[in-house]
């Protein structure tokens, strides 16, 4: 379908440096639309899906034919239920359906039905990470309240050329949520830190892809300021086109200086939407409060009310995956990872539970080892290889084997370093690659490893008064000499051995 070009305003606003620090303070609030992955869509059998020959996934019911009606898709209702689970929504005993009326091409009704004054899920709230001190230290971590999610149909997609506008239905009628948060982000990075985490919670619990270049995943942000120390809520300014995470940050970073630049030199805010452009850094203004709709909402005739009862919600309460702030908590306490290797393995929930298998497998005590390979050469190699977790050849038991084998000081590590080059590049074990490369160590001489310890001893007088006054690192600076000895073939393991049972003699 063709259309006419709408008109825009063309006043645009472009900040090209930060304003230095001000006595106002950001308040911002986020509408995020998820699509929900299911094979059809919301009220009809027909697929929904991405990527199709325009206009193909559609029928009377998309289309809205008269005498076509709409009948409700479970698995859309399980998924949402399912969403406010993990999130700590209130689930709404019973809820029902809306149409919201407006007339825009993208929607061939001239109405959307949605959930307005009895919406599915209620309250909640999504955990950040606010930034740390440092890369390997954990930041504060705060909730940001939700106020309902409400679940909808979405519209089809306007393509704007330079003089008309062509119209695809294929992505109407896919099953929606809407997540609006509380006025309770006071700055750019904690709605980055939300928005991951919605993200994150959503591929988790496998509810969305939530990949905003085919549209899964939008964001919609208010944002308004106050004098520091206020608890009155400023002119609301609507930021849209917010289309990847990074310029939902960039964008409210510029609309929150825009806003302070505008107070500041005496200015008036207007209650306003404005369109953002990640690539310029600039936005401009689309209407204003009085183009705003009225949505005239009324309960949709054609759709009864659902009730949620207990049953339903323990069913869907029993698949809720371990998020990964909980997840990572517990890799903290459980395994003694480091924050920055549960900050990598966390995020990706294929990844954590490939880490748990190969360091269950590794045994106890080997999980930071397993955690080492996994972030530091397993991604490394996957990524210089253009692979997937899914299509790698190294396996959980490929890591946990090779680590045992480090750890007897079968293998040292230069050589460890080499056998997993080889093992991601053919899939072999790590002990046949070590025998077939003659990488596996020599057997030490006992007596000559310990002269070398005493040696060692003998001409390090600070560290070993280091480490007999309790500082246990001061060991490692006795233990070069004896590899430099041992021409660097000596077992580690049996390295630190032999010179704790010769300092506790001292």
């Amino acid at each position: 379908m063709k259309l006419c070009a709408p008109s825009v305003p063309s006043v645009t606003t472009t900040l090209a440096t930060s304003s230095p620090k001000s006595a106002y303070e950001a308040v911002i609030g986020l509408e995020v639309h998820v699509q929900i992955k299911t094979q059809s869509k919301m009220f009809t059998r027909v697929a929904a899906g991405y990527g199709h020959e325009p206009n193909t996934l559609t029928d009377p019911v998309v289309l809205a034919l008269p005498g076509a009606l709409p009948v409700m898709n479970k698995a859309a209702l399980d998924a949402i239920i399912k969403a406010g689970l993990l999130l700590g929504c209130e689930i709404a005993p019973v809820c029902k359906w809306d149409r919201k009326n407006y007339f825009y091409p993208d929607s061939p009704k001239n109405y959307q039905i949605s959930q307005y004054d009895q919406p599915i899920c209620v309250g909640g709230a999504v955990e950040i990470e606010l930034p740390g001190a440092a890369r390997n230290v954990m930041g504060e971590h705060k909730k940001i309240p939700l106020t309902r999610i409400h679940l909808e149909e979405d519209v089809g997609k306007l393509n704007h050329g330079a003089t008309d506008s062509l119209v695809d239905y294929n992505r109407a009628g896919t099953p929606l949520m809407e997540i609006v948060s509380d006025p309770a982000m006071h700055s750019a990075e904690e709605a980055y830190a939300y928005l991951s985490s919605i993200r994150a919670t959503m591929i988790y619990g496998g509810i969305s892809d939530c990949d905003m270049e085919k549209g899964q995943l939008r964001c919609d942000a208010n944002i308004s300021i106050r004098p520091v120390g206020a608890t009155h809520l400023g002119t609301k300014v609507e930021l849209k086109n917010l289309n990847s995470i990074s310029f939902v940050r960039d964008g409210i970073d510029h609309e929150i200086k825009r806003q302070i630049a505008v107070v500041e030199r005496g200015g008036t805010l207007v209650q306003e939407t404005r369109d953002y452009d990640g690539q310029t850094g600039t936005s401009q203004s689309l209407r204003s409060k009085e183009m705003a709709h009225d949505y005239r909402y009324f309960p949709d005739p054609d759709l009864m009310p659902v009730k949620v009862d207990a049953a339903w919600k323990a069913r869907l309460q029993a698949e809720c995956p371990e998020l990964p702030f909980a997840k990572q908590r517990r890799f903290v306490e459980r395994y003694q990872l480091p924050y920055s290797l549960t900050s990598v393995l966390v995020w990706d929930r294929a990844l954590a539970d490939y880490f748990e298998e190969a360091a269950t497998l590794a045994g106890p005590g080997k999980a930071q080892a397993v955690g080492n390979w996994i972030v530091n050469d397993l991604l490394r190699e996957l990524a210089a290889a253009h692979l997937t977790l899914a299509t790698s050849r190294v396996r959980p038991a490929h890591i946990a084997a090779l680590v045992q084998l480090v750890d007897a000081g079968t293998v040292l590590t230069n050589a460890a370093k080499e056998i997993f080059v080889e093992m991601a590049a053919t899939g072999d074990q790590p002990d046949v690659i070590a025998d077939r490369k003659g990488l596996k160590a020599a057997p030490t001489d006992t007596n000559e490893l310990e002269t070398w310890c005493r040696d060692s001893i003998a001409a390090s007088a600070k560290a070993v008064a280091e480490f007999k006054s309790g500082k246990d690192s001061a060991i490692n600076a006795l233990k070069g000499p004896v590899m430099k000895a041992a021409k660097g073939k000596a077992n580690p393991k049996l390295v630190d051995e032999t010179l704790r049972r010769l300092l506790a003699a001292l």
